[in-house]
Formats: structure tokens, sequence, C-alpha cells
């Protein structure tokens, strides 16, 4: 019997992905969303922030440790049909938790349907339920990269990646739209009139869209095709990162200068087909490959080489439970900001978050500074939760 190879730990992936995560929550709750620096909220339309980085970051993570894991139990002897059968439920689950998720409080309703029974009630909100989401397209993203790359080459891959990205791009851009006729390329600037969001309306009618867009998604169907692609960079980078037989110093300038070049041909890629989250353009993708290679790589070097760790712990903490922070943070932030509610007269209502941030933060400090003293707390309190799950030895899995 052959002895599976020790698996080299770097903590500084989970440090990279405790940092994404934690991030996620600081510019996922603001205290009010009409008091939030430039920084901490998403592009307009074309272009980037740091927080558009945060998402494509988690995917290029899940790349990278889903290659790692499936290398270390091949490694170990596993076949590839139970390889086969995680990839399919975990996918499975992560969708099914986000879908879940959209639909939190599911015993809360508009005041329109105060006198409605409850069998009309729950019509309602199955009619209005949103079917994608954050969560929703990272288990697409993950289960199609993973079917992808599952028994396929490097070259393959590849292969596979350039025809995701060029494609998405000539879907977007060279092709007529059912509704105007118009290809892509000319209405770019229009999210309603893009191919994505025609699609996303037939597949899923614009009941089941994301409220804030109402005619299309940011998380819709087609534009999860590039996101697939995300993933399988990660995936590139975790076959660099576990060849343990290169020193790390080699592996690390690999990384730099990977990512260096993937973020100059994404910024080039962006003069035809701008770099855009919302649609999550093929620029997109390679851009933000680009930074996250180098981010990590930037990691990487200050924590596994240079052994500067102290700073560390609280990321590790994040990166260790993922699923419990972004599941449990995402119920906390919908219950005390929906669920429990009170009237405070002149027909208004006030949400236990509204009490909270006015009364201690908002009293006493300017908009912007309570906004984000606000979320800077509610991201602590995680870390706290987190801890302690954590102390307990618990880590929720899928």
């Amino acid at each position: 019997m052959t002895t599976a190879p020790k698996a080299e730990r770097l903590l500084s992936l989970d440090v990279f992905r405790g940092m994404t995560v934690a991030g996620m929550l600081l510019v996922n709750n603001p205290g009010t969303w009409s008091a939030i620096y430039p920084p901490l909220e998403h592009a307009a339309w074309h272009g980037w922030t740091p927080t558009d980085l945060i998402f494509p970051f988690f995917l290029f993570i899940v790349g990278i440790t889903t290659e790692l894991s499936l290398r270390v139990r091949r490694a170990r002897g596993d076949d590839d049909g139970a390889i086969l059968r995680q990839i399919i439920r975990r996918g499975a689950l992560i969708f099914l938790f986000g879908f879940l998720l959209s639909g939190f409080p599911f015993f809360t309703w508009p005041p329109a349907l105060e006198g409605a029974t409850f069998v009309e009630r729950v019509v309602h909100r199955v009619e209005h339920w949103r079917v994608m989401g954050v969560l929703q397209r990272i288990g697409v993203a993950y289960l199609l990269a993973g079917l992808l790359t599952w028994r396929t080459t490097v070259k393959q891959q590849v292969a596979i990646l350039a025809t995701l990205l060029f494609g998405y791009w000539a879907l977007m851009t060279l092709v007529p739209v059912p509704d105007t006729g118009v290809p892509g390329r000319f209405v770019l600037d229009k999210p309603d009139q893009l191919l994505s969001a025609w699609f996303d309306r037939l597949i899923l009618g614009t009941d089941h869209l994301w409220v804030g867009g109402k005619t299309w998604d940011p998380e819709g169907l087609l534009s999860t095709l590039p996101a697939v692609g995300t993933v399988i960079c990660g995936t590139f980078a975790g076959k660099w990162i576990g060849q343990q037989q290169r020193a790390l110093s080699e592996r690390l300038a690999g990384l730099f200068a990977v990512g260096a070049l993937a973020m100059m041909v994404g910024l080039m890629w962006h003069w035809v087909f701008p770099i855009n989250k919302s649609i999550w353009t093929s620029s997109y993708v390679v851009f933000t490959a680009g930074i996250g290679a180098v981010s990590l790589a930037t990691c990487m070097w200050i924590i596994d080489v240079q052994q500067i760790r102290r700073w560390t712990w609280p990321f590790a903490i994040y990166g260790t439970n993922p699923m419990l922070a972004f599941l449990g943070s995402g119920l906390m932030a919908r219950g005390i900001a929906s669920l429990w509610t009170w009237d405070v007269g002149n027909g208004t209502r006030m949400s236990a978050q509204g009490f909270v941030y006015q009364s201690f933060y908002a009293s006493w400090l300017p908009p912007r500074e309570a906004s984000l003293a606000y979320a800077v707390s509610f991201v602590a309190l995680w870390f706290g939760i987190l801890w302690v799950a954590f102390k307990r030895g618990f880590v929720l899995k899928v």
C-alpha cells in the first residue's frame, strides 16, 4: 500500500480566504446604504473598486482549494466516482443554502398582503423568490468547473477557459438581442438591453430576478458562464502552488509573473469589452484573476516565507469556517433588518438593525463614519462567533 505524500500546509491560503470573507461581510453590512465610502461600494457599472474584487477572489480561492483537495484525495486512493459525487453534492448544497437564504425570513409579507390568506401569502412568496444569488453562483460555478476539470488535461482546460471567455465575449457583443435586434456591443452601458438580461428574463422571469435590477440580475444565468472561468483560473493557480517539488520562491515568482500578465491582458481587453462585475465580463475574469494571483503571492511571501504571522490569526479564523460566516451573517443581517421590527408611529416601523445603528453609532458620529463603524462592529461580532466555533472544533462543511 502506497502512502500518500504529506500535504504542504500554507497558512496564507486560509488567511487569503479569511480576508476575502471578512471583506464580504464588511461591504455587505453598512449601517446605512446612503452613507458609504466609495471604496466600499461597487462600481456604478463599468470599471471596478476594491469591493468588486471580493466575489471573484472568493471564486478564485474556491478553485485553488478544490484543486489542492482533489489532489490529496487522489493521492490517498479515492476513486473517480467518489470524487464526482463529492463535486455534485457540494455544488448542489451550496446552491440550496443560497436559495433558502434568498427567501429568508420565510414568513414575513409586504404590507399589501396583510389581509391576505396564508395560502395567498405563500403563493406570493414563491412567485417572487429570487432564484440566483451569490451562494447560488458559487455553487453552480464550482459544480461546472469541477465537472469540466474533473478528468481533463491542462491543455484541455486551457481550451475550455478560452472557449468560455471568448464565447461569452462573442455572445454579449456580436449576437443581436431578440428584444431589440441590436448586438450587445452597441448597448453595453444599458444593462436591461443586453443578451444576458434577455436570457434571464426568458428563463427565470422578471419576478425571480434581483429586486434592485428588476429586468436583469447581476448573478444571472448567462453571466455565470464566465464566473466558471474564474474558478478554473483558480484551479490553474492551485496546480502551480501544489507542485511541492519546486521551491516556494519559484512558485511565488510564477504567481507574481502570471498575475501581472493577466492584469495587463484584462486591462487591454477592457478597451473592447469593459471590466464589469455586474455582467462578469471576460476582461473582468482575467483582470481579477491576475490581481488574485498577485495578492495571494504577496500573502504567501509575507506569511510563509518571511514568517510574519502575528497579524494573521483573525483572518485564519475566518478562513477556516467561511460557510458558517457567510450563512450565519446573512441570516443575522436579514433577521435584524426585516424580522425584528416595531411601530414607531407616523406609519413607520423601525428594525432592530436601524435601532442599533441610530442609537449607538449615528447618534454621535458623522454618517459615513457611523456606517463604517457599524460594519466593522458586525465583522468583529462575527469574528467572536467564529472564534468560539473554532475553539469548540465546529466547522460548517458541505
